[in-house]
């Protein structure tokens, strides 16, 4: 499988809001944001889709990319 790459950092950081922050309002812990944005973590579609609607982004594809190994 390949290594998804996300802006989800870069919007994050855009919009003013820390790890935790953003953990605390999608419902999980600020370990599984880190990971997703190292590429760590692959998030399921309800939690990539949560994490899009905090930050306001209406396409996963605007947020996540997919890069094949």
């Amino acid at each position: 499988m390949g290594k998804i790459e996300s802006s989800v950092r870069e919007r994050r950081i855009t919009m003013g809001l820390s790890q935790e922050e953003l953990a605390r309002r999608v419902g999980v812990s600020r370990q599984t944001i880190v990971n997703i944005e190292k590429g760590l973590n692959e998030p399921k579609v309800f939690l990539a889709l949560a994490i899009a609607a905090v930050l306001g982004v209406k396409l996963l594809s605007d947020l996540f990319e997919g890069k094949a190994q």
